[in-house]
Parts: structure tokens; sequence; C-alpha cells
């Protein structure tokens, strides 16, 4: 029996135990290589899109580097809302007859912050021209934004400012663990020196020649002749 499936944004179910065991299955593999894929890319780009350019401006022109850092995550943040929450949510909003701009930019909102709700569907009109092609332009735009947001996370990350807050949630350690760790490690370097070097010395004495060394008595009667 095929599995069967109850079509809706944010509310497709399987039916059939077939499809639920599918589902299962599909996003324990799914959902990894998904994380490894979009933390790859963004990886990739934000080295063109972020660390480069602010290391440009404070080599060529000598600004501080947080202050370029800071301007960068702004300018960026503005850029990546114009392009994938404001100017998508005037088309939604003229392509989807039911959607205002609020709605439209809700539903880019709930989309791009992976929560989802379903309750707003584009393209599913009676009238709806070119649906396929309109499904696939949406799936590359929902793709394509989500790695946006993720640069954008990852260019307010690497923030000074941010980072020094971040380590106010560290685990402190304490200082007489640490040295006491430091002095467990310094004591298995040197064991572990020390029985290579004894390994060593055992090696070279089993790999030297034996010498046949000549006895005394043999030595004298050489000499009186």
């Amino acid at each position: 029996m095929l599995p069967k499936y109850y079509h809706g944004y944010g509310h497709t179910v399987p039916l059939s135990d077939g499809g639920k065991a599918f589902c299962i299955i599909y996003s324990v593999i799914g959902i990894p290589f998904t994380l490894l894929f979009l933390t790859a890319v963004v990886q990739r780009i934000i080295v063109y899109v972020t660390r480069r350019p602010v290391l440009y401006f404070h080599i060529r022109w000598g600004f501080s580097k947080q202050v370029v850092a800071i301007i960068h995550a702004m300018v960026l943040g503005f850029i990546t809302v114009s392009c994938f929450f404001l100017i998508p949510a005037a088309i939604f909003s003229v392509l989807e007859d039911d959607w205002n701009f609020l709605e439209s930019f809700y539903f880019c909102f709930i989309s791009l912050s992976t929560i989802g709700l379903g309750d707003y569907v584009p393209g599913e009109g009676y009238n709806q021209k070119f649906r396929e092609l309109y499904k696939i332009g949406i799936t590359c735009y929902l793709l394509m934004g989500l790695i946006a947001m993720l640069v954008v996370l990852e260019t307010f990350c690497e923030l000074h400012e941010l980072k020094k807050f971040r380590k106010l949630f560290y685990v402190k350690k304490d200082k007489e663990e640490d040295q006491v760790h430091i002095m467990e490690h310094d004591q298995l370097s040197f064991s572990s020196i020390s029985d290579q070097a004894a390994s060593m010395k055992d090696d070279q004495k089993a790999n030297e020649p034996f010498v046949n060394s000549q006895s005394p008595t043999s030595n004298d009667s050489s000499l009186n002749n």
C-alpha cells in the first residue's frame, strides 16, 4: 500500500503506516545532512561577504576593525531585511489576492524563521497562473532566504561585543583545578617521553653487533713471542 499524505503547508502529515515510517527515516537522515549542507555553505559565503570586506577596510583605510565590523553587520542586516522581507512581502501582496502587506510580511518572517505555522500558503488560489513555476520560485526564495539569515546571524555572532557577552555564560574553571590538569598532563607527557627513550635504548642495544673479545692469556702469549 502506497503512503498517503494530507497536503498543506505546515500540515503535511503521513496517514498510512508506511508513510509514517518513511517520514521518520527520512527525517533522521535528511535533517543532519541539511544542517551540514547549510553550515558548509554559510562558512564559505561568510568569508567573502563578511571577513574579507571588514579586513579590507581595516587594512586599506585604517579604520578600527570593531567599528567596521559593527557598521558592516548593520548594513548587511538592512540589505537582508530589504531583499528577503520587505520586497518579497510587497510581491506577495500583489500576487496573492487575499493578502495585504502585513500578512505577506508575516508569511516571510514565519517561513524564514523556520516556524512554519502554515496558516498562510502562497499559490493555493484556484485562479493561480503558472502554479508549478510559482511553487519552484517560492522554494528557491525560502532556501536563499534561510542561507541569508544564517549569514547575518553568524556575522553578528562574530562581533567583539557579542563575544564578550557570550563569555558571561561560559562555565568558569577554578585555578587550582586548571593547575591540577596541567600537572597531570605534564606527568603523562614526561612518562611517555621516558618510555620512548627507554625503548629506543633497548632497540639500539638489540641492533648492536656482537664483538668477540680476545682472552688475556692469548694476549700475553702474543707479547712473549
